[in-house]
């Protein structure tokens, strides 16, 4: 299981560990909302937890080896700024209905 607070990314193994990160280690899950750090999947029979609405693919081996985003700070900025475009069109269209 994954639990994400917003102080940490938690993940319970199979083998009874549990693993815990900083949330800060990954900028885009510490700028997700709740609802978008609690919809992951596990993928590659186990190997990787995705977050679809963050654009987020960790590795478990990542995690234990305690490797934090690898993500430029320029990459990290324009997906900051087209969420934040997303979000003010968004909120433009729902002011006009």
């Amino acid at each position: 299981s994954v639990e994400v607070s917003d102080k940490a990314l938690t993940a319970a193994l199979l083998d009874g560990r549990a693993i815990s990160v900083p949330l800060l280690w990954h900028p885009r899950l510490a700028h997700a909302t709740p609802d978008e750090r609690g919809n992951w999947e596990i993928t590659d029979r186990g190997a990787h937890i995705r977050w679809p609405d963050v654009d987020v693919d960790l590795s478990v081996k990542g995690l234990l080896a305690g490797w934090p985003s690898v993500e430029s700070d320029w990459s990290f900025r324009c997906w900051l700024d087209a969420r934040q475009a997303e979000r003010s069109a968004a909120l433009v269209a729902e002011m006009a209905r």
